[in-house]
């Protein structure tokens, strides 16, 4: 069975490696990133179920990066993890796609219970558009 994989984006470097572990001894595997660039950098090279973000980060903010990484991979599972979510931010967060958002500290057992269901999420999504790839050729070649 494939491991869920998981981009933990933020630039408190304790913070990433002490969740970073805590996700990995659940079986997740975790891709770090400590600035905005690095997080779309990751994401335009690799497949991931779900992106933890951090709203504040020096080169991009969370949601600028939110942005971006959407327009990298539309259908990319970003669920906001910080400690200064306004409502004004989540509210914005939200509009831009974020699934979830989680304050600071939160559990680790339910962060890891949203990132199972966001990769279900993504399978269930690649599976509709291979099937509609298939139902395209069929009636392309008139059956």
């Amino acid at each position: 069975m494939a491991t869920d994989r998981v981009l933990l984006v933020d630039d408190e470097k304790d913070f990433v490696e002490v969740l970073a572990e805590r996700m990995r001894s659940r079986g997740l595997e975790v891709t770090c990133a400590t600035s905005g660039r690095e997080a779309i950098s990751a994401v335009e090279g690799e497949t991931f179920d779900a992106v933890l973000l951090d709203l504040a980060m020096p080169d991009l903010d969370g949601l600028e990066t939110l942005r971006r990484l959407h327009e990298v991979q539309p259908e990319l599972q970003v669920m906001i993890l910080s400690g200064r979510a306004t409502v004004k931010t989540a509210v914005e967060a939200m509009r831009l796609g974020a699934t979830d958002i989680f304050e600071k500290p939160t559990d680790v057992e339910t962060l890891v219970e949203r990132i199972r269901s966001a990769r279900a999420t993504r399978i269930a999504h690649e599976n509709d558009l291979a099937e509609e790839h298939i139902e395209e050729i069929l009636r392309k070649r008139g059956w």
